[in-house]
C-alpha cells in the first residue's frame, strides 16, 4: 500500500479506487472498458486499405485464440469492469463459432454490449441467429454506393450482398444500424454527399472515417481528406446540418440533417486524435495485448494462458501493459513509418 501511495498512479488509483478496477486503469486515469477481441486474421475481402497487396502471412491456426480461451479472457476483463466487448478481425462472421461466441459472452454477468464489426458479406445469412445470441451492436464496413467501384476497392464482389445485410439489421431492429466509410481522395470523397442521402429514410450512422496509416496500405498524406473538409463539402449541401452531443470515451463527432432518420459521424484518428479519453484494449486472434491500435508493443496473453498461469497473473500481466499505455499515438507522419501490424491483423 505504501508503495503505491508513493507513485502518482498509485495515488490516483487510491483516491478513485471503487469500483473500477486499478488493472484496467492506466497512468492517466483512462478506466478501459471497452475490449476489442479480433476472432480471426482471414477475410473473405482484399481491401486495398487494410491488407497489402502481396497478402499477409497468416498465423497457423493451433496459435490462434480457441473459443474457450476467448472466452477464458472476457470474462476476466469484464471481471475487472469491461462494459462492453466488439467482435473483429479478419472478418469476424467467417469464424464458424462466432454464433456461439456470441451467446457464451452474453453470459457473462456485467457486460452490456456485444457488437460486431463486419465487412457484410454473410451478414443478412446470419444475422437472425446472431441476434437471438445476444449480439447489440453492429457496425458494417461499406466504402462506396457504386458496384463497380466496391469490386475494385475490396477486390471482390459483394456489394449487394452487403446491402441487403444493411437491410436486414435495420429490419431486426438494430439502431443504429453503423456504417463505417474510409474516406480516401481520388476514390470516394465524391460519394459523400450520397452516404449522407443515404441517412434519409433508415436509421444509420455513416461514420466517415480518416484514412489511417498501415503496414502495406500505400498510405500518403494527399490520400487523406480530413474531418473539417469533409464536414465543409458537407454543409455546403446541408447547412443546417445539427452538432450531436457525444459521450466523453466517444471516438465520433457526430451530427445530423433535421428530419433524417439516420445521422452521420466522423472519426478522425488523424486529424485530431480522442487519445485523451481512450477506454479501449484490443486482443488479436493470436491472443496479443494491443493497448494502442497505432502502438507496436505487445503481450502475449495466449503464452500465458497456455504456460498454465493463474487468473491472478494474467490480471497483474494485463495491468503492467495497461500500465505502459502512452499519453498519446504518433503522429501520422510517424505513425505511417512505423512498423506495426497491417490492420487485417489487428
Amino acid at each position: 500500500l505504501q508503495e503505491l501511495q508513493s507513485s502518482g498512479r498509485g495515488r490516483f488509483l487510491l483516491e478513485h479506487a471503487a469500483p473500477f478496477s486499478a488493472f484496467l486503469t492506466d497512468s492517466f486515469g483512462r478506466q478501459h472498458n471497452y475490449l476489442r477481441i479480433s476472432l480471426t486474421e482471414k477475410c473473405n475481402l482484399r481491401c486495398q486499405y487494410c491488407m497489402p497487396e502481396e497478402g499477409v502471412q497468416l498465423t497457423p491456426k493451433s496459435e490462434l485464440l480457441t473459443a474457450q480461451e476467448i472466452i477464458t479472457l472476457a470474462r476476466l476483463f469484464v471481471k475487472e469492469g469491461v462494459e462492453k466487448i466488439r467482435l473483429t478481425g479478419g472478418e469476424p462472421l467467417i469464424r464458424p463459432d462466432v454464433v456461439d461466441i456470441v451467446g457464451q459472452l452474453y453470459k457473462l454477468e456485467g457486460l452490456k454490449t456485444i457488437a460486431v464489426t463486419t465487412n457484410g458479406i454473410n451478414l443478412a445469412r446470419l444475422l437472425p441467429r446472431l441476434k437471438e445470441a445476444g449480439l447489440n451492436a453492429i457496425n458494417i464496413s461499406l466504402d462506396t454506393l457504386v458496384p463497380a467501384k466496391y469490386e475494385f476497392i475490396v477486390r471482390r464482389k459483394g456489394f449487394h450482398k452487403v446491402m441487403e445485410g444493411i437491410y436486414k439489421a435495420t429490419e431486426l431492429g438494430y439502431r443504429p444500424v453503423k456504417v463505417n466509410c474510409v474516406v480516401m481522395r481520388g476514390f470516394n470523397e465524391d460519394e459523400l454527399l450520397g452516404f449522407v442521402d443515404f441517412t434519409k429514410d433508415l436509421p444509420l450512422d455513416v461514420r466517415f472515417i480518416e484514412y489511417m496509416p498501415f503496414d502495406g496500405n500505400k498510405w500518403n498524406f494527399k490520400k487523406m481528406v480530413s474531418y473539417k473538409e469533409m464536414l465543409d463539402t458537407i454543409k455546403q449541401q446541408w447547412p443546417e446540418l445539427e452538432k450531436l452531443p457525444c459521450e466523453i470515451s466517444s471516438t465520433a463527432k457526430s451530427y445530423k440533417v433535421p428530419h433524417f432518420q439516420g445521422q452521420i459521424s466522423f472519426i478522425t484518428s488523424m486529424s485530431e486524435h480522442f487519445c485523451g479519453s481512450c477506454n479501449r484494449l484490443r486482443i488479436t486472434a493470436d491472443g496479443n495485448l494491443k493497448v494502442c491500435l497505432f502502438g507496436n508493443s505487445e503481450v502475449s496473453l495466449r503464452d500465458h494462458l497456455r504456460s498454465g498461469a493463474s487468473e491472478e497473473e494474467l490480471v497483474q500481466v494485463i495491468g503492467a501493459a495497461v500500465g505502459r499505455k502512452k499519453k498519446q499515438h504518433a503522429g501520422m507522419f510517424n505513425i505511417s513509418q512505423m512498423k506495426n501490424r497491417p490492420m487485417i491483423l489487428i
